[in-house]
């Protein structure tokens, strides 16, 4: 019989009777890291320093919120019959599709108010966005969830995982070894985020790599999503992150090819431009 001497703790510590869990900690985590990157190159790009903070006081809770709506309505024939749990997100019930969806409506909302280019913006942010989603990942992990279907240890051996992230995928209630789907989307972020840094040496057109995060993201998700077991689907088998996903491909490869023929001059990531709200503190000086 299999013993999982290695198991993790998903709390970390507690506030008197409240737990705090590992899961909030490296969310916390990711998103700190996330926005000193984003930070530090649109000030880099010549946008005011206060830009990204002022940014993320509305794009955090709209993402969670709308990250609790997605998980909600995609399992709206439990919540229907329960309308007392919705509210219960510390119990767990997130979609990091639906935190996606809020945190993109807000930026180009917020941008436009700011009367900055989104894609421009976006095209900063996208790297962040990954390591984010990389750093995230990794609280699924301390969780047990978000894995795939089950594997023999020998499998996991071979992928060459140290003895933690073996013992970590042993599910006691199912009392097997599962594929570590969250390591798969973790590492395939990982190279996505190398070829957006990169990606800025290379100067593409504006919007272009936003559009590539869109498409590499989701190319990955598609094939991860059909190996997991904790799936929210749409309507009968269709899944409902490999709907997205199919619709975030295709509007990132359209974007692309629809700026390259009709958007003349082409705007290059790296051009010169500095967006009008940079400016409001000179603007205030002279009023």
């Amino acid at each position: 019989m299999t013993t999982n001497l290695l198991a993790i703790n998903p709390v970390a510590f507690h506030l008197g009777p409240i737990p705090v869990n590992w899961y909030g900690i490296i969310i916390g985590v990711g998103i700190v890291l996330a926005y000193f990157l984003a930070q530090r190159e649109s000030v880099r790009r010549g946008f005011d320093p206060e830009f990204m903070a002022d940014l993320l006081i509305w794009a955090i809770p709209i993402s969670i919120l709308s990250a609790r709506i997605y998980y909600v309505a995609m399992k709206w024939d439990y919540y229907s019959q329960n309308p007392g749990r919705i509210i219960e997100i510390w119990n767990g019930g997130i979609a990091i599709h639906g935190a996606l969806i809020g945190a993109f409506i807000t930026a180009y909302i917020f941008t436009r108010k700011r009367k900055v280019s989104f894609l421009r913006l976006a095209d900063i942010a996208a790297p962040s966005i990954l390591v984010g989603q990389i750093i995230g990942r990794w609280g699924n992990f301390m969780n047990q969830e978000a894995y795939g279907g089950p594997v023999t240890r020998e499998f996991l051996e071979g992928l060459y995982l140290p003895n933690w992230i073996i013992e970590q995928m042993y599910i006691k209630e199912e009392a097997t070894y599962v594929h570590p789907t969250f390591l798969y989307e973790s590492l395939w972020n990982v190279v996505g985020l190398a070829i957006l840094l990169f990606a800025r040496k290379w100067n593409w057109r504006r919007g272009e790599m936003f559009f590539f995060y869109l498409i590499w993201y989701s190319f990955g998700r598609f094939f991860i999503e059909g190996m997991r077991t904790d799936s929210l689907y749409l309507v009968g088998d269709l899944r409902s992150a490999q709907i997205v996903s199919i619709i975030g491909i295709a509007a990132g490869i359209i974007a692309i090819v629809y700026r390259r023929i009709s958007v003349k001059p082409a705007v290059h990531y790296l051009d010169g431009e500095k967006p009008a709200a940079d400016n409001k503190k000179k603007s205030k000086k002279k009023n």
